[in-house]
């Protein structure tokens, strides 16, 4: 797909055409080919959709009912707003032109004549190349009422977001599509049957829609050549981080983390060891370092129990604590929590307040047990869309792979608090021995939860006389 990224001008119509063989799925879709069959061919390729879930595209093409009566939408998710993700960007800046031409291939192939792109707010230089690119479009009667000379009205429409990371829920963005609040709606009913204002409408991402017009040149048959059985293909993956060179690559699923890190990446900065990384944006498990071999495959990744998510590859070296990068992930889920519903709500401010405490120095055991908790109750579907239970993910995994690092923050002053305040000679253990005895034979024989409030409160003040060394 990005053979002819870094071409001189190649956001430009003409070099599009010339160079790159631009717009000749489009005319071959429009003139050879019947929407059925297009949806086929999306099919035979295997196509998995990549800003997310990975659903299979051509089936999602298909639950769209092309003879059903009035208009029907086709809505492109630019709102790239993961940590880590800029793979759609890269292709907005590069080739505008193959974005346009799988939007309208999809269109033609579902029955929309209006189709929606949903661009990230602070996108400047990609929302200014997309504006370019229409206008060419349209100039050369690629857009228009009979595009290509085919009696079928196509136009394409920019919409700029408002930054809120939300919207990178597809019904949270057709919310604000709308003009409403961004918040998820509940499903079903899905957007393939109401979706943008009450009609059908098919929403792709940026790079899934672009490697389209590859498929419809070279055949499905062709595409299943590359990658795996199950997720055929090759995706774009954005590395950050710690590594030498961070940059957009496209990779053929199946190939191993450890390629794509230390071989296409460089790998980290010299001194320093590769840790953890996130594979798939920041809303995808963790991975240790143990496990730079795991393929890219979205099978893998799932036996692995995390996912490719957006294909935004986060590295940390060990020079940073997983502990504090936790902390500030759930800062970010809580702060872009739309607050629709309550276990994302509540759950995600206590945990920003409990990695507060546990990072303070204020922390324990208890701490700890809070932030399980809480990872439980966001987790596996309690919330309408995948930001609870990325925020719960977070905590799971750093929890799975780095306990002993969260142990370390919560327990180590506890130890160290209390070890210096233990009896360091034989007379003061004995005076302390002494007082303990002395302190047990005046407590109340009482429990801790006996209904009387005027013998929980002597059980506590005899507590409160025990000694540092009956504590430890």
């Amino acid at each position: 797909m990005t053979r002819w990224f870094g071409t001189e001008d190649l956001h430009r119509l003409d070099v599009y055409e010339s160079k790159a063989g631009g717009y000749t799925a489009l005319r071959k879709a429009l003139l050879d080919m019947k929407p059925a069959e297009l949806v086929n061919e999306v099919k035979t390729s295997g196509l998995r959709g990549r800003g997310g879930a990975g659903f299979a595209t051509g089936v999602k093409w298909s639950f769209i009912n092309r003879d059903a009566p009035g208009p029907k939408y086709v809505v492109v998710n630019a709102d790239e707003s993961e940590p880590g993700t800029s793979k759609d960007r890269y292709i907005m800046e590069n080739s505008p032109h193959m974005l346009l031409e799988g939007i309208m291939i999809a269109a033609y192939a579902v029955g929309a004549n209006q189709a929606w792109v949903y661009i990230r707010g602070e996108y400047d230089g990609p929302h200014r190349m997309l504006v370019e690119a229409i206008a060419e479009a349209r100039a050369k009667g690629y857009l228009g009422p009979k595009p290509m000379g085919v009696n079928y009205p196509l136009d394409i429409q920019l919409y700029r977001g408002h930054g809120a990371y939300i919207c990178g829920e597809e019904t949270a963005l057709l919310e604000s599509l709308e003009g409403k609040r961004a918040q998820p709606r509940s499903r079903p009913p899905f957007p393939a049957v109401k979706g943008a204002w009450g009609r059908p409408t098919l929403l792709n991402n940026v790079e899934t829609l672009s490697t389209v017009p590859w498929i419809i040149n070279n055949g499905g048959a062709a595409y299943v050549k590359f990658g795996t059985e199950k997720s055929p293909g090759t995706r774009l993956m954005s590395v950050s981080g710690n590594v030498r060179k961070p940059g957009v690559y496209e990779v053929e699923l199946g190939q191993t983390f450890r390629h794509v890190i230390m071989e296409l990446a460089g790998g980290p900065p010299d001194g320093r060891e590769l840790k953890v990384f996130w594979p798939g944006g920041s809303s995808a498990p963790v991975l240790p370092a143990s496990m730079l071999d795991t393929h890219t495959d979205m099978e893998a990744l799932a036996a692995a129990r995390s996912m490719g998510g957006s294909g935004g590859v986060i590295v940390m070296d060990d020079s940073h604590c997983v502990v504090k990068a936790a902390a500030r992930l759930l800062r970010f889920y809580a702060h872009e929590s739309c607050g629709k519903c309550t276990p994302c709500r509540v759950g995600s401010d206590w945990a920003v307040r409990t990695f507060d405490r546990i990072l303070a120095n204020e922390g324990s055991q208890v701490e700890l047990g809070i932030l399980e908790r809480v990872a439980d109750g966001l987790q596996n579907g309690r919330c309408l869309c995948g930001l609870g239970d990325s925020a719960g993910w977070v905590i799971d995994s750093t929890f799975r792979h780095f306990r002993e690092e969260y142990e370390d923050h919560a327990l180590r002053h506890t130890r160290a608090r209390w070890w210096s305040r233990r009896p360091s000679s034989s007379a003061s253990r004995s005076r302390s021995s002494a007082t303990t005895t002395s302190s047990t034979r005046s407590a109340p024989a009482v429990s801790a939860w006996s209904s009387s409030p005027r013998d929980r409160r002597a059980h506590r003040q005899a507590a409160r006389r025990r000694s540092p060394k009956e504590w430890w």
